[in-house]
């Protein structure tokens, strides 16, 4: 073997195990295929249908509407702490957009989740703003609940305030059992809370509530370790 092709050898496997070393120490992001998804692989849907969303720029998807809320986990992935990122897109209609993501996932009605409902981002009524970005903890701390006993702790308004009908990029990080949301990369977050839920790992998924569907694009799963 010449001198050149050992060295470019040594310098071929010293760069593998670079990078194995890269790997081995740091965070590791996934990025589900979301035409996966359309195909029903890999992923289990309750409660909607999903289909593959033709827009220029975007490989999205769209849930259809239905009565309940719907959930699309992705399996084979259990999450804890760490960062979870997408892009949606709900719409400017009064109680018939909510959009989120569900996380800690133990089945279709278990879950801790946190959504937008965009239709109050530029509502007139202030009340009606400050219920734009929501945590809830399924079954039990659903929205009514929180509202009903925690005015104003588990749901807050979005600033800057966003375009209702436009994509939006929501970031969650979780830090058991602190849970921040922050919309469209503010530094601020624009909710803040701790868990409620005993169960502190699971699976991830596009979320829908009652009645609304939803379009979703560019998931993106950082664990803390």
């Amino acid at each position: 073997m010449s001198r050149r092709v050992t060295v470019v050898a040594v310098s071929v496997i010293a760069a593998c195990l670079l990078a194995m070393t890269l790997a081995a120490g740091g965070k590791k992001t996934v990025e589900p295929d979301l035409a996966r998804l359309v195909a029903g692989k890999g992923w289990k849907i309750h409660n909607r249908s999903v289909r593959a969303l033709n827009e220029p720029g975007w490989k999205a998807v769209r849930f259809d509407e239905k009565s309940g809320d719907g959930v699309a986990w992705l399996e084979d992935l259990k999450f804890t702490d760490g960062e979870i990122e997408f892009d949606v897109r709900g719409k400017n209609v009064p109680q018939q957009s909510f959009v989120g993501i569900a996380f800690h996932g133990v089945d279709e009605k278990t879950y801790d989740a946190v959504y937008l409902r965009p239709f109050n981002f530029k509502s007139e009524d202030p009340t009606r703003r400050s219920h734009a970005v929501q945590y809830i903890s399924h079954p039990t701390f659903t929205w009514q609940k929180l509202r009903n006993e925690n005015p104003g702790k588990y749901e807050q308004p979005v600033s800057p305030v966003p375009d209702p009908d436009a994509w939006v990029h929501v970031r969650v990080s979780v830090a058991s059992p602190r849970v921040r949301v922050f919309v469209n990369n503010s530094r601020e977050a624009a909710l803040s809370v701790e868990q409620l839920s005993n169960h502190h790992d699971g699976w991830v998924g596009f979320w829908v509530g009652n009645g609304a569907g939803g379009d979703f694009a560019n998931l993106k799963i950082t664990p803390a370790k």
